[in-house]
């Protein structure tokens, strides 16, 4: 939690106390999280201000639990949404069992890490930081797209006009080489533009490859005088 920016944990009738020795050794630097955490005897306590809640389980057959069901990635960002109108809650069960069909069908939706279902249960500090870390990006993306800077740079590929030089000059190269030959020169040179274009090439690449181009054609320049490259029989 506290690596993710969460702070308010609930802790539904637990096993052990927030003073429990071994409980605080493991709570490396995540103290504060501890000492703040609110202990009640039911989930509805755990539940009442809140809006919104999804349980998470690795077990999803069943009526009650085939209701809506997302995988964290998907689910966070729904759950974040919801955060806006009030408080929303995560739930996890205790690793022996997990919850129970009733403390899944009080919230509002399913949590599903997809892992090998040979072995599907996960530790659960792991399950937890799984979700929390997709809360986290959801809260991250909202933020940055706020600030007019998404989390992700726009890619901006080049203008048709550029990557057709680029691909003028690598066909000028190739050919010096001998790479491009015959009657199989425009067949190759078709593959190469469908494998360059796939990449949709930014103004930078196009520049890297014009670069790639030149050196062919330099290499090719030295080659006068000496042997010339083998034509390739196919």
């Amino acid at each position: 939690m506290r690596n993710f920016g969460l702070s308010d944990l609930v802790l539904v009738a637990p096993y052990c106390f927030t003073t429990d020795l071994e409980a605080r050794r493991m709570a490396t630097h995540g103290l504060s999280v501890l000492d703040s955490a609110r202990v009640v005897p039911d989930l509805g306590d755990a539940l009442a201000d809140c809006v919104y809640s999804f349980a998470t389980s690795a077990l999803t057959a069943g009526v009650v639990r085939g209701g809506t069901i997302g995988t964290a990635a998907e689910q966070m960002p729904e759950l974040f949404a919801a955060a806006s109108a009030g408080p929303v809650a995560l739930v996890f069960g205790p690793e022996p069992h997990g919850l129970s069909n009733e403390e899944i069908g009080r919230c509002h939706g399913l949590v599903h890490v997809p892992v090998d279902p040979e072995f599907s249960s996960l530790n659960l500090a792991q399950a937890v930081a799984i979700c929390c870390y997709e809360l986290r990006r959801a809260w991250s993306k909202t933020v940055n797209e706020a600030r007019g800077k998404p989390e992700l740079p726009v890619r901006v590929v080049a203008p048709f006009a550029e990557q057709e030089r680029m691909f003028e000059h690598l066909r000028e190269a190739l050919t010096a080489v001998g790479y491009l030959f015959g009657d199989k020169a425009d067949s190759l040179m078709h593959g190469l533009r469908h494998l360059i274009g796939r990449a949709q090439p930014t103004q930078q690449e196009v520049k890297i490859l014009h670069g790639l181009a030149r050196q062919v054609l330099w290499a090719a320049g030295q080659m006068k005088g000496k042997d010339a490259p083998p034509v390739p029989e196919s």
